[in-house]
């Protein structure tokens, strides 16, 4: 997967973020060389001897360097004893342990108003300390777990009973080392002076060297576990399972920064070795999915190594001895496989991945840090150094942090191109669906007008055009009076007015268009002499009342009463509206002389009668007759509504 080039501000974080831990780390390593201040003692010189001893030993309560040998050494401090790394190999019997001996004076120190304190940088051994001022014991490191004797914690020891109030300044202090034949033991330089004076020194030198990378151990396991969480919603992107198996083995690695994790000696020192080549192997893996290449050979031999150390050193099988005479062999061996893999990944990923390249500087940083944990845990640099590799977590996280960083900007860059991308794909279709609603309105608007058109015309050539041919026919044969020829004309024009009315707006009122019909017979009718009675009601609104519908009511109202007019010789016509279940009644009643229905509607001359019923039928009404013996009922019924408006 093709990534963005990191921002310059992701760069500029992790290189200021570098520089900072080592400006710190300059200047607490420049503090511990503060001068003498006045009430302050710095302990540079001591007398030293060695004598071998059978085991490891309870420190007496009591001792007095009187009572020792008289084989005192003068030695200055910060005190080293390198041993030849081949001859730490040697396969020595542990149970042959010897006793170092530092004997100190305080002469010269100033008095105090308030309790002293004993305060060293480091003092390095793998057994029992203990610390006597003027014979009495003030202070033993017991054997209670792999950290009972980190050399990562600084010595500070409180002399309660020396000071303001007390006995005065202590006139000499002994130290007693415990330590293993083959073991490579070392003491910083010493500080004796008030409490007060003496506790920032230890804070800072105990936070940095122990809390702090407590902490940044403890923070990339917590973000290790997230992304751990992530991967089991996403299986596919192994990814987050590497970084979480990069932060759990550093984790590991960081042991010696939890003091309270019950672990026992041998797979602690099992576990903080071993973890060193898992984390190598895991970032291995994880350089090999950034730059895309297998390194089949590499990978292999990583692999092997890893196992064949995690085997060899198992606590139990007695292969070969976890213990400070391998170690540092072991440690050389990671340090090399860290260096090739750094080193092989870069070469891999120079042209094909910057995250590769970046991760593969993190690697190299961390293995720099780690030689020089190496220098110093095996006496080549001073003991009041600094152990860096504590800080390989902050490395590791700071890498990572901007590999996460670089994606997360990468994910939102990608979501902010998908949501334009969806926008501008948006815009086009709603652009697209407002031109196709203009086009398909214009369609219907012609529609509606073609249709429009074509009902008024086929209109006007069933009832207008039929009645004036009629009429041209009847005055060219000279067998019609101009009586007839005038009413023909007038009930042309009739049949004019009903086509341009039902064009009028009736909003869906049934009364509204029967007034309509009204206003325009009102006149024919008084013509005649016969009267109209005007008896609706209110009626609910048809709202499929439309143009078409409307003149289909006018042309059957009106049929009826020019049939009223026309054959039936009544004086008086009733007009009535009422409501009749799901539909409106129009009734139509004369007082003229019946008819006999049935053969009305057979006679050529009903035609009349069945464009009536054809016209109700197309609306969805019905028409009916009753012949009565004071005239005829004609009953209109009008659905309220249609079977498809119900739908």
């Amino acid at each position: 997967m093709n990534y963005r080039p990191a921002p310059f501000f992701a760069h500029v974080v992790l290189v200021l973020s570098m520089a900072l831990l080592g400006i710190v780390g300059a200047y607490l390593v420049g503090a511990t060389g503060v001068r003498q201040s006045d009430a302050l003692l710095h302990m540079t010189h001591a007398d030293w001897q060695v004598e071998d001893a059978s085991g490891f030993s309870t420190p007496p309560p009591r001792q007095d360097s009187s009572a020792l040998p008289r084989n005192w050494k003068k030695v200055e401090l910060p005190l080293a004893l390198p041993i030849a790394l081949l001859r730490q190999a040697e396969n020595t019997s542990t149970s042959t342990t010897r006793t170092t001996w530092i004997r100190l004076g305080t002469r010269g120190l100033p008095a105090s108003s308030g309790p002293l304190a004993l305060y060293g940088a480091r003092i390095k051994t793998d057994g029992t300390i203990a610390v006597y001022v003027d014979g009495q014991l003030v202070h033993r490191a017991q054997q209670s777990g792999p950290l009972w004797n980190s050399t990562r914690m600084p010595l500070w020891v409180q002399l309660d009973d020396h000071g303001a109030g007390g006995n005065g300044p202590p006139a000499e202090i002994l130290l007693r080392l415990e330590h293993t034949r083959g073991a490579q033991v070392a003491l910083s330089s010493l500080w004796i002076g008030p409490v007060d004076a003496l506790r920032g020194r230890h804070g800072m030198r105990q936070w940095l060297q122990q809390e702090l990378p407590a902490m940044l151990g403890a923070a990339f396991m917590a973000v290790g576990v997230f992304a751990l969480f992530v991967w089991f919603r996403r299986r596919d992107e192994t990814g987050y399972l590497l970084f979480f198996n990069l932060a759990a083995t550093s984790f590991m690695r960081g042991l010696h920064f939890y003091v309270s994790l019950p672990v026992l000696n041998d797979w602690f020192a099992w576990l903080t070795v071993n973890s060193l080549f898992w984390l190598v192997m895991v970032v291995h893996f994880f350089l090999r999915q950034l730059h895309g290449r297998q390194l089949v050979w590499l990978t292999r031999g990583v692999v092997a190594t890893t196992t064949a150390i995690g085997i060899v050193t198992i606590p139990g099988l007695a292969i070969v001895q976890n213990t400070p005479q391998v170690t540092p062999l072991i440690y050389a061996v990671a340090a090399l496989m860290g260096t090739a893999v750094c080193l092989v990944g870069a070469v891999s990923a120079w042209r094909r991945s910057t995250e590769g390249r970046l991760v593969a500087a993190g690697i190299g940083a961390c293995v720099l840090l780690g030689i020089t944990d190496w220098l110093l845990q095996n006496n080549f640099i001073s003991p009041e150094g600094w152990y860096l590799g504590a800080y390989t977590n902050a490395v590791t996280f700071s890498v990572f942090g901007v590999l996460m960083y670089r994606r997360y900007i990468h994910a939102i860059g990608e979501v902010e191109e998908l949501n334009a991308s969806l926008a501008q794909r948006l815009h086009k279709r709603e652009a697209e669906l407002e031109d196709s609603h203009r086009r398909l309105r214009e369609i219907e608007r012609r529609q509606t007008i073609s249709d429009e058109r074509q009902r008024l015309m086929q209109d006007m050539h069933d009832g207008l055009g039929s009645s004036l041919i009629s009429a041209i026919r009847s005055v060219e044969g000279g067998g019609m009076s101009d009586d007839k020829v005038s009413q023909i004309l007038k009930s042309c024009l009739d049949d004019l007015k009903l086509t341009l009315d039902s064009l009028e707006p009736v909003e869906a009122d049934v009364l509204l268009l029967l007034a309509t019909l009204r206003y325009r017979l009102e006149p024919r009718l008084e013509g005649t002499g016969v009267s109209l009675r005007w008896e609706v009601q209110e009626l609910p609104a048809l709202e499929w009342l439309d143009p078409s519908s409307a003149l289909h009511i006018l042309r059957i109202v009106q049929e009826s009463i020019s049939n009223i007019l026309r054959h039936t010789r009544a004086t008086e016509i009733r007009v009535a509206t009422s409501l009749d279940g799901a539909g409106v009644r129009v009734t139509i009643e004369d007082n003229g002389q019946g008819f006999d229905v049935a053969k009305a509607m057979a006679a050529s001359s009903g035609r009349g009668l069945q464009n009536q019923r054809r016209r109700a039928h197309s609306i969805r009404g019905t028409v009916d007759w009753e012949s009565l013996p004071t005239g005829t009922r004609f009953v209109l019924w009008l659905p309220l509504r249609r079977e498809a408006q119900a739908a």
